[in-house]
């Protein structure tokens, strides 16, 4: 049986026709899970595609923004080379691709032969969840919700995050305005100073992703990160959630802090940019 392949831009219909194979594999598809629901309250715009088997979904990308990579579900190499015709066959230009390594590689490599562009792999990421075992930071302090009065400091450091990873945007201040709203913004304070911050982003069928875990560069070696990023952790499991985060694997000191505190790997990811 042929793969066919469904385009939409409307998040709401992907949420609906995928919804079986997406929620089938919470954590390893949180990401574009996120992603969608946000799009549906937001209303942001988006390129979505759907790889059929018979009425079966196998695979999942999504572009948005539109001027982003696109993200891709972990998928067999049959749905990837049928999303890739798809894709190239409405003229879409994709800057790169992210997505689980060996899906990710498949991708780049089909598109690379496909529109005769260059795959470059530039960062490599691992997932991971956290389960609770590990060691308790002994770090003084305590963990707090970012409220109004945190703002102005919140945008300084999400600016100074984006910058580190190389990631800058211009709607910091939205980005801000919108977490401390929703209640997503955590602090770590210790002796009377705010000393490091993580973001837990919206649930996805159960699951939420921790991001944005900074601490400036005159505060760290304390162990405020580890300690901000293990209580929420554990507050966030102590509420039913699964908890999950993405690390560098060029960072071998926050991949060993993570595993410490209660983190076990649960895949790597790959990201490639086409020239």
């Amino acid at each position: 049986m042929e793969l066919k392949v469904l385009f939409s831009e409307d998040p709401s219909f992907v949420i609906r026709r995928a919804d079986k194979f997406l929620s089938s594999e919470p954590v390893l598809h949180n990401l574009i899970l996120s992603i969608l629901h946000s799009r549906v309250v937001r209303g942001d715009p988006g390129r979505y595609w759907i790889a059929l088997h018979g009425e079966e979904t196998v695979g999942v990308v999504v572009q948005s923004p539109l001027e982003y990579p696109a993200i891709l579900t972990p998928m067999g190499p049959r749905a990837v080379m049928a999303l890739v015709d798809a894709i190239a066959q409405a003229g879409v230009t994709l800057p790169g691709v992210n997505g689980d390594a060996a899906t990710a590689a498949s991708f780049a490599g089909q598109w690379s032969e496909r529109c005769g562009s260059t795959a470059a792999p530039f960062q490599g990421t691992r997932l991971y969840e956290f389960l609770g075992l590990g060691e308790v930071p002994g770090t003084e302090g305590y963990l707090r919700q970012a409220g109004p009065r945190d703002r102005s400091l919140m945008i300084l450091w999400t600016r100074a995050f984006q910058d580190e990873i190389g990631e800058s945007a211009n709607d910091i201040e939205l980005r801000v305005d919108r977490a401390l709203a929703a209640g997503q913004i955590w602090l770590w304070d210790s002796k009377g100073e705010t000393t490091s911050m993580a973001v837990s982003l919206e649930p996805a069928q159960g699951v939420v992703r921790l991001s944005g875990v900074y601490t400036p560069p005159e505060k760290r070696k304390h162990g405020y990160a580890a300690a901000c990023v293990h209580a929420l952790s554990k507050d966030l499991r102590g509420r039913e959630y699964r908890c999950i985060l993405y690390t560098d694997l060029g960072n071998p000191t926050s991949n060993s802090i993570y595993r410490r505190i209660g983190y076990k790997a649960v895949a790597e990811a790959l990201r490639y940019r086409f020239d």
